[in-house]
């Protein structure tokens, strides 16, 4: 390890070096022009992270949405998980209120019914946390746009790129601006943001108060069987960044991510048919368990890019502890008035990624690129257990991509990487080879039709793996999963009106999964490969109507599945049907309201010991309301479950409901 810290700190010094010598020879022979050279994400139709080069929206051969800061700001999201909720064939999932997450059950991004099949950058670089992300810690105010791809992206990003990429891009210069909030349940909201040119400062702080009857869980253990009840309070969340840009082509950032949570379990229900010697120490009320929850998480850049060249150094740590007592034992019921839980682990990943951008002709480009990721996870010791370990392992990858324009109608993009790992842990390394074809056909500058093939893979996590819980079996010899996506789409874009239709159909061998093992009165669990499939159809549009109005909406109808080890169960439904996105938005004066919806339907719940069974849909809404009487500041108003349904977002058979209707009213100035 300090070994690589100092390879790395060499390779950084070095990579600093040369392009500050690039910008001072470039600077005096443009005469200060570079900023003209570098690529921008001002243009709502510019879309960057599909190929890798800057193309406009309808000239994309795959399924995009792009999100601008303009309209982030109209929605009232406070965070990347607010954004994206409402993205028509896009799920993320949350345990509980402000970004709350259970220990190690980290909120998960799901893209067209896969579960963990996204990978997420910030500027470009990954993110990845024990391989789930927790994008509530994001602020909205810091993001310029967002862009979604969809379908396989593994021969550009690597390992998770399975069924989308989200590239979160964030501000380059920060507003000089305070703002305030308060709203029910406890919440609180805090924030201070400062910049100019060069250099920009942001620091985030967000409390939600409580929130009871957040899940319910049932229980067949030996000593115990009933109900139990999860409250969850003081859930905190602090975020801070510094931005410096050195020279136009080339900006340092770094972002710091704390979040808290407490947990309350308590019985709300015993099974008196059980022998009553059995049940008699249990009562209605009694307290379950306890716990807090912590996470900490670091992420660093130093970006560089030019009109040929882009390069990153990134470096992301994380620690997650969460500790308490435990009134019954997890695994049986039985009584434990001393028991203590307490786990903690980091989580390390720093590398490089190089891109070389070749115009070989007017009608051919060329990229070569390579990338290099050195992953740890630490299981560390603490006072319950002194039990420790440590796994490492480096990802190495090697891409290409061509891209030949046939003539003024037809184009295509074929490209191809080369993965593997070393010095794993057992030398359990890996190695894949995956290529992708995209055809694009314009049937006029408003219309385009395109082909996309593309094979993917993920590799399997050393928490996955090697886990650090009491109720997690290891599973050493897990497979990485690999998949191939096919889609065909359409794009159109019209005055006022932007169509998109895409017909997809995905496939996955070894999909990793977690399976429960009741056996022997225990419910342990374990994750294993099984098979994924899915076909679908999405359509949306998005009008720029009159009057101050604007409208946006999306169906999509899939049918993801997923073959059970189980011979009795064979192919299974793991994820709801249908999908349907829209919002509007209104404009007058000083005024700004939207509303947002989405809405899952044809739903079921997949536990994983058992066949799915239906379930209620589920209606997410968010009302956002503004008022800025001058340029300096701004009151709003958001309302999150606008209908006060009680709707559970969970798709595993536990049961973990969204918050009651909510307000938090806000008051921001600019200085």
């Amino acid at each position: 390890m300090k070994m690589w810290n100092k390879k790395f700190f060499a390779v950084a010094v070095a990579f600093s070096a040369v392009t500050g010598q690039v910008y001072a020879a470039e600077t005096a022979h443009t005469g200060g022009e570079a900023d003209e050279l570098m690529p921008t994400y001002s243009l709502g139709e510019v879309v960057v992270t599909a190929t890798r080069t800057k193309k406009k929206d309808i000239d994309v051969p795959a399924a995009t949405t792009v999100i601008t800061a303009k309209e982030i700001k109209d929605s009232g999201a406070a965070n990347a998980s607010d954004v994206l909720s409402k993205v028509d064939g896009f799920v993320y999932k949350s345990f509980g209120p402000n970004g709350a997450a259970m220990g190690a059950m980290t909120n998960e991004v799901n893209v067209r019914g896969l579960k963990g099949g996204a990978l997420v950058l910030m500027n470009g670089n990954p993110i990845a946390w024990r391989g789930k992300y927790n994008l509530d810690q994001i602020p909205a105010s810091e993001i310029e746009r967002i862009e979604i791809v969809k379908g396989g992206a593994s021969v550009l990003y690597g390992s998770e790129a399975m069924s989308g990429v989200v590239n979160i891009i964030t501000k380059k210069k920060h507003a000089n601006e305070v703002h305030a909030g308060f709203g029910n349940y406890g919440q609180r909201s805090y924030g201070v943001s400062v910049g100019d040119e060069r250099f920009g400062f942001y620091y985030n702080y967000d409390k939600f108060g409580r929130r009871d009857g957040v899940s319910y869980t049932e229980y067949a253990q030996a000593r115990f069987h009933g109900q139990t009840c999860t409250d969850v309070y003081d859930i905190l969340k602090q975020n801070m960044g510094v931005t410096y840009h050195v020279n136009p082509r080339l900006d340092f950032q770094i972002g710091y991510y704390e979040t808290e949570g407490k947990y309350k379990r308590t019985v709300t229900a015993v099974d008196n048919t059980h022998t009553p010697t059995r049940m008699q120490h249990i009562r209605i009320g009694a307290l379950y368990n306890q716990r807090k929850y912590e996470t900490k998480q670091y992420i660093t850049q130093l970006n560089y890019r030019d009109t040929d060249w882009k390069g990153s150094l990134f470096f992301n740590t994380g620690t997650l502890e969460f500790m308490g007592p435990s009134y019954f034992h997890s695994r049986t019921g039985a009584k434990t008035p001393n028991g203590r839980y307490h786990t903690r682990e980091k989580n390390t990943t720093y590398g490089i990624d190089l891109q070389r951008t070749w115009q070989v002709n007017p009608k051919a480009t060329a990229i070569l690129g390579f990338d290099l990721v050195h992953e740890v996870y630490a299981e560390l010791a603490t006072p319950v257990s002194a039990d420790h370990a440590r796994y490492t392992r480096n990802n190495w990858g090697v891409f290409g991509q061509w891209e030949q324009r046939f003539n003024e109608k037809n184009t295509g993009i074929f490209g191809l990487r080369e993965t593997w790992t070393t010095g794993a842990a057992r030398s359990q390394n890996y190695h894949n080879l995956s290529a992708s074809g995209q055809w694009l056909h314009k049937l006029n500058a408003e219309n385009s039709l395109y082909l996309n093939i593309s094979q993917s893979f993920v590799m399997p996590t050393f928490s996955q793996m090697y886990p650090n819980n009491d109720r997690q079996m290891a599973a050493p010899n897990l497979r990485p999963q690999k998949g191939i996506s096919y889609e065909i789409g359409w794009k159109q874009k019209h005055g006022g009106h932007s169509w998109k239709a895409a017909l997809f159909h995905m496939r996955v061998a070894d999909n990793i999964t977690a399976k429960v093992d009741r056996r022997g009165g225990r419910a342990e669990y374990q994750y294993t490969n099984e098979d994924f499939r899915n076909i679908g159809l999405e359509i949306s549009n998005e009008i720029r109507g009159t009057h101050g109005f604007s409208y946006n909406w999306g169906v999509t109808w899939q049918n993801p599945e997923t073959k059970s080890n189980k011979k009795a169960i064979g192919w299974d439904r793991t994820f709801g049907r249908i999908q349907l996105t829209g919002g509007v938005t209104y404009k007058k004066d000083k005024w700004t309201s939207s509303l947002s919806a989405s809405y899952l339907a044809d739903r079921v719940q997949s536990p994983s010991d058992e066949s799915s069974y239906r379930c209620k849909p589920y209606l997410l809404t968010t009302w956002n309301t503004t008022y800025a009487p001058n340029e300096n500041s701004e009151l709003s108003l958001r309302i999150d479950n606008v209908l006060d349904r009680n709707d559970t977002t969970m798709h595993s058979g536990s049961a973990y409901y969204v918050a009651p209707i909510n307000y938090l009213l806000s008051y921001s100035c600019k200085f």
